[in-house]
């Protein structure tokens, strides 16, 4: 097998041949131990399995049969690799599709200024995953822009952009929690190149929350959507993640993932702890308020919603209950 340090430009017909860019990685894509590799002539590298190709889950690998991720060459095989270009949200958040049809229910969804690594361009779409969590899919390729370095973090369900600090300033846009942000203090504004956010909006990176639950509240109500993850619609997995995101816990973006946040919790359940029933695509969770009652983004009731975690859990065979390292 061969890999160029590139990143493949292809029409969507698996197997046809890719024209190529130059690109550097985002991230270190040395070799496992198990694999070899070596230069030939016309600067490629030729890439050998020390052992059968490996079962990986493609929700957070980027693989597939005609292309796949270099840093996964001594893994699986595909017939041709790419090395990952880092690209970033822009100011608007957009959802990330298991096929460029965008047809069906979103995975997930990349908040302004979250990375995402392009492994391959599709026409307008965009194949690659995450950076945050690792969540593989197709993105609109006219939604990611050059990558910065955010200083800051939308901390309330929605960050109104102005044009200027001023009393009465017109609100150009709303930037919905999460939203990773680069820009300078002055006064009670942030001020940034797509506008002024107040500070009472934001927080900084480098001082994440401690309280998840306190967190997640605030989106309340917000409706259910699957993929989601801001106040315009989020689902179970996404408010849990985005509770625990702000309180500096990357976690990942599925509720099957996240039964493994933390430690198992084996005695009471206290305010911030998860709790996850079920299986498969009946599957729930939310996060405790208290020792009684869980606030989760239901798709029966439509919304963010409190319950109590009896009810949640009585509906499923079986639950976990975890409590992350914050």
């Amino acid at each position: 097998m061969k890999a160029s340090s590139a990143i493949s430009n292809k029409t969507p017909t698996p197997g046809s041949s890719a024209s190529k860019e130059s690109a550097a990685s985002p991230s270190s894509t040395e070799p496992p131990s198990a694999g070899s590799a070596e230069d030939i002539s016309d600067g490629t590298r030729a890439f050998g399995l020390a052992g059968p190709s490996l079962n990986l889950d493609p929700r957070v690998h980027a693989w597939r049969r005609d292309i796949a991720d270099v840093a996964l060459a001594w893994q699986v095989i595909s017939s041709h690799y790419a090395r990952p270009v880092l690209r970033a949200c822009g100011s608007r958040a957009t959802f990330l599709w298991p096929s460029p049809e965008a047809e069906g229910d979103a995975v997930s969804e990349l908040l302004p200024g979250e990375g995402f690594a392009v492994v391959e361009y599709t026409g307008p779409w965009a194949w690659g995953y995450c950076t945050a969590d690792h969540r593989v899919g197709y993105v609109e390729a006219i939604e990611l822009i050059a990558p910065a370095s955010p200083t800051h973090i939308v901390c309330e369900a929605k960050a109104p952009v102005c044009a200027d600090g001023s009393i009465g300033a017109t609100t150009l846009a709303m930037m919905p929690m999460g939203a990773r942000l680069t820009g300078r203090e002055e006064g009670a504004c942030l001020m940034s190149e797509i506008g002024c956010m107040p500070m009472s909006h934001v927080r900084p990176l480098a001082e994440p929350e401690i309280d998840p639950a306190a967190v997640a509240m605030r989106l309340i109500h917000a409706p259910y959507r699957a993929g989601g993850r801001s106040h315009l619609g989020v689902d179970a997995s996404g408010l849990i993640q985005l509770a625990l995101g702000l309180c500096g816990v990357n976690a990942p973006r599925d509720l099957d993932q996240q039964r493994e946040i933390g430690e198992a919790v084996t005695g009471k359940l206290r305010r911030g702890d998860i709790v996850i029933a079920g299986e498969g695509d009946a599957m729930e969770g939310g996060i405790m308020i208290d020792d009684l009652m869980l606030i989760h983004a239901s798709r029966d009731m439509g919304k963010v919603k409190v319950v109590p975690a009896s009810t949640l859990e009585a509906r499923h065979e079986s639950s976990v209950r975890r409590r992350a390292d914050i």
